[in-house]
């Protein structure tokens, strides 16, 4: 489905399924489990938001998540060197930023960077 075949409504929606993922992954930070689920919602929903501006946001968030999992096993596994803790610190310090960028942007109604 491309831009042209959305109508506001289904923009509206999107966009606001955006935001709630953005929640879940914030959420992610008090609760732990919510980003999976975010990110089994961004697989599922992904196609939906192909050719819009909201399909970098999802980008943004699958980026966000693979990453953010990368740096945390790597963080854990080398907790015992000490550099772990600098690498699980930095990664939540990363992890924040990402969500809330994404939400700002979402919020100006602006795609993300492809980065």
């Amino acid at each position: 489905m491309d831009i042209a075949e959305m109508t506001d409504e289904k923009i509206k929606s999107a966009k606001s399924l955006t935001t709630i993922i953005y929640a879940l992954y914030a959420s992610s930070l008090l609760l732990g489990i919510t980003f999976i689920v975010a990110i089994v919602v961004n697989y599922v929903k992904k196609d939906d938001v192909a050719g819009t501006w909201l399909e970098s946001h999802f980008r943004w968030q699958i980026r966000t998540f693979w990453f953010g999992l990368l740096w945390g096993i790597l963080g854990f596994m080398t907790l015992f060197f000490v550099v772990g803790w600098f690498v699980l610190i930095a990664n939540g310090i990363w992890f924040i930023y990402r969500i809330v960028k994404g939400y700002l942007r979402l919020n100006d109604n602006k795609s993300m960077y492809v980065a």
